[in-house]
């Protein structure tokens, strides 16, 4: 009955869970620049179409693209980035050391996955808005009872109330990894 409102809760907990690899945090990880915008052969691209990220020890990644033209447009795209990245290029990649976190940056870092689990639960609560607006239009249309509603909008609630803690718990798993020192 309510595999829509379901996957809409999923597919913001998975959505969720991408941006938060994305977060720099102290480890190199791929994540956090294969979904930059790169200009190549005058158009935006994503990086991970242009060229492979590799880890190359737990501070340094290593982007080798696959035409060798359009190293000067990584580098531009990471330092325009935000990310607070600083590429170095060389004759065939583009080398990132991670810079450890400081405390400042870690507390801006989690005010950012504060933030982002706040979009999530925006997301969900559209959902609920979405599927609430279906089961009125059902009991305007004589199709269920007004009982029937009220059960169909606890259930929702309850669903919610899962996707809201699901949000919840993966906020809390990032901040207490974003704060690890």
């Amino acid at each position: 009955m309510f595999e829509e409102l379901n996957s809409r809760i999923e597919k913001a907990v998975s959505h969720l869970s991408q941006e938060y690899n994305k977060l720099q945090l102290w480890r190199a990880n791929p994540g956090m620049v294969e979904d930059l915008q790169v200009e190549s052969y005058w158009a935006l691209q994503p990086l991970k179409n242009t060229a492979s990220v590799n880890v190359m020890d737990s501070q340094t990644l290593s982007i080798q693209p696959w035409d060798k033209t359009i190293l000067h447009a990584i580098a531009k795209a990471i330092t325009d980035s935000g990310l607070g990245l600083n590429p170095q290029l060389n004759w065939e990649s583009v080398m990132i050391k991670v810079p450890p976190l400081t405390e400042e940056r870690r507390k801006e870092v989690s005010k950012y996955a504060k933030t982002l689990m706040e979009d999530a639960k925006v997301a969900v609560r559209n959902a609920r808005w979405d599927e609430l607006k279906k089961i009125k239009k059902q009991e305007a249309d004589k199709e269920i009872s007004e009982d029937e509603r009220k059960d169909l909008e606890q259930d929702v609630q309850k669903i919610i109330d899962e996707g809201n803690k699901k949000i919840e718990e993966t906020y809390k798993k990032k901040e207490e990894d974003i704060m690890k020192v």
